[in-house]
C-alpha cells in the first residue's frame, strides 16, 4: 500500500528536478554526504565564534559613529567596518569548508 509520502512512477519532486536543471547547465549536484556529529559540533561554535566577533565590531563601529562628526570620516569607519566584517565572515566560512572536507 502506497504511503502519502510515495510519489508516483515517473513524478520528480521540485528538488530532483531543480537539480537537473543545474546539470543541463554544467553546475555540479550539492554534495549529500551527512557530516558527523563532530563536524556539526565544529562548524556550529566556529559560527557562534563569529557572531560574538561580529557582534563586538559592530558595538565598537557604532561606538566610533558616534564620535566622528566627519562626513569622510564617517564614511571610512563605515568603509572599514564593511571590509572587517567581510574578512570575519570570509574567514568563517573558510573555516567551515576545511572541517567540512
Amino acid at each position: 500500500m502506497a504511503t502519502p509520502n510515495d510519489k508516483p512512477l515517473g513524478m520528480k519532486s521540485a528538488y530532483e528536478l531543480a537539480l537537473e536543471r543545474l546539470e543541463r547547465q554544467g553546475i555540479e549536484r550539492p554534495r549529500e554526504e551527512a557530516l558527523t556529529e563532530k563536524q556539526k559540533a565544529e562548524i556550529a561554535e566556529l559560527r557562534r565564534r563569529t557572531e560574538a566577533k561580529l557582534a563586538e565590531l559592530e558595538i565598537l563601529h557604532r561606538d566610533r559613529l558616534g564620535t566622528i562628526g566627519d562626513p569622510a570620516a564617517r564614511e571610512a569607519e563605515e568603509r572599514e567596518y564593511r571590509a572587517e566584517r567581510q574578512r570575519q565572515e570570509a574567514d568563517r566560512d573558510r573555516k567551515i569548508a576545511t572541517v567540512r572536507d
